[in-house]
């Protein structure tokens, strides 16, 4: 069996369209990627994009009052998790953000304790 032929690059491309006499009608940019399969893309988008699975953000937020306490869940709420360790939090009273900031690593450990948010490192507090 042999090998498939090995692609030429873009410049022996050019070069040899060149030769022949044959207009080369690629956009300069574009980049030739392998075709995959449909189902695999569509897995890959869906766990990217954690469609039909739960996110360490929907736990969080369900159980927000427990996590800070009722006076302070009244005005503040999680916002998103970033690169899967810090959690942005939005605080509506400097009162609340002070608060917040004051128990951050109490509440932390509280959050990494929920099931799939082992990986939280951070709390960042903003007004909002």
């Amino acid at each position: 069996m042999s090998d498939p032929p090995q692609p030429f690059s873009k410049l022996a491309e050019q070069l040899i369209a060149d030769l022949r006499g044959i207009p080369n009608r690629e956009p300069p940019r574009q980049r030739k990627r392998p075709t995959r399969e449909a189902g695999s893309v569509i897995e890959e988008l869906m766990i990217k994009h954690r469609i039909g699975r739960s996110a360490p953000e929907d736990a969080i937020r369900e159980r927000w009052t427990e996590l800070v306490g009722a006076p302070i869940a009244a005005y503040s709420h999680a916002v998103t998790l970033e690169q899967g360790r810090k959690l942005i939090v939005h605080a509506s009273h400097a009162v609340v953000r002070n608060e917040l900031f004051l128990h951050r690593a109490e509440i932390v450990a509280r959050i990494q304790k929920l099931p799939g948010c082992a990986g939280v490192r951070e709390l960042w507090v903003k007004a909002g």
